[in-house]
């Protein structure tokens, strides 16, 4: 087989590439000779301008995230660094490129800046809902916004003259609505017998609410009355719940304190005696007896087959009144959170 023809056109192939390979590579390669050669002479130190720029941009980079402040200070410094780059491009260097960009940075910047200082403007709480703000919601780091959103929607604030009925015993129905007194004094009863007060920046009917969690369509074991000319914060039950869910921190918050409010009515009830003055103490008292359920004690006392003189006896501080006594007691004694729910159970079984 003559190969030789297809060897000898390849042979000259080759040896023209090869012979016009140095020329490119020659080509190629002088610039970056060159380049090199340029970096062995250092320019000279950059105007003052540039320098600060970039200081700028070293503090903003340095500042501890524990700064409450934190992104709006570095978003400043950013901003503040851009801009003089802007200055140092246009004076000093004279580059269209650099202030191009660095005036695209500046805009980005300058957006979320005002983004955030935005996010941290004073928010405007209503003065018939400030007391309530700073008594209940401010102590456990509920945010003023939160609140706002909370007392913004689905709410209403309602006013009750002397002596008009917010609930009455066996005829209103309890999962309707959730209410917090603003104004005023609030007088609740069982058929006719006093069973404690109600005082401003206290739930009006926390125990119906914890009730109905479990039992729907009930209705009002006693009787609220308006002593004076009330003002109440009014929640749809419905809606309520809805933003709860969507707000797992403040669905917390509102356990607990609606915990401590049926805590506190159940003082009040275990000595009607009590004066004003003693009860709003009571009120500003703490407590770890969150879970009790005063729906219990009212349903009890209305199932007692002789109505009257169960009441009587409850009054008079009888096994009832005195096995609730002991049963807080127990409760301010629990020394951590497990026996605390063990006790709430043996509760829930006792009753």
């Amino acid at each position: 087989m003559n190969v030789t023809p297809k060897t000898s056109w390849m042979s000259s192939f080759l040896s023209s590439n090869t012979s016009s390979a140095p020329a490119v590579l020659g080509d190629v390669t002088e610039p970056f000779a060159d380049q090199t050669n340029e970096c062995d002479n250092w320019k000279e130190i950059h105007h003052m301008v540039f320098h600060v720029a970039n200081l700028c941009l070293a503090i903003g980079l340095v500042i501890p995230t524990t700064v409450k402040l934190h992104m709006i200070l570095l978003r400043a410094m950013i901003s503040a660094a851009c801009a003089l780059f802007i200055i140092w491009a246009i004076l000093y260097q004279c580059a269209l490129d650099i202030m191009i960009w660095n005036t695209l940075f500046l805009l980005l910047n300058m957006l979320h800046f005002l983004y955030l200082v935005y996010k941290r403007r004073p928010i405007k709480i209503d003065k018939e809902l400030k007391a309530l703000y700073r008594r209940m919601f401010d102590p456990l780091h509920v945010p003023p916004e939160m609140f706002q959103r909370l007392t913004g929607q689905f709410c209403n604030i309602m006013t009750l003259q002397k002596d008009q009925t917010y609930a009455a015993e066996d005829k209103t129905c309890v999962d309707v609505r959730l209410s917090v007194l603003l104004k005023g004094k609030m007088k609740v009863s069982y058929r006719g017998h006093f069973l404690h007060n109600i005082y401003p920046n206290a739930f009006i009917d926390s125990p119906e609410f914890r009730s109905t969690q479990m039992n729907k369509g009930e209705k009002f074991q006693v009787t609220i009355v308006a002593e004076d000319t009330c003002k109440f914060l009014c929640w749809s039950r419905e809606r309520l719940t809805f933003f709860l869910e969507s707000e797992p921190f403040l669905h917390e918050v509102f356990k607990y304190i609606i915990g401590k409010d049926i805590t506190n009515k159940l003082y009040s009830l275990n000595d009607p005696t009590l004066s004003d003055k003693t009860a709003k103490k009571f009120e500003r008292q703490p407590s770890l007896c969150s879970q009790l359920s005063m729906m219990k004690v009212r349903n009890t006392m209305a199932s007692t087959s002789d109505a009257e003189d169960g009441l009587s006896s409850f009054l008079r501080g009888s096994s009832t009144a005195s096995s609730v006594r002991a049963n807080l007691q127990d409760c301010s004694n629990l020394p951590d959170r497990r026996q605390l729910m063990h006790f709430v159970h043996a509760q829930s079984s006792y009753d």
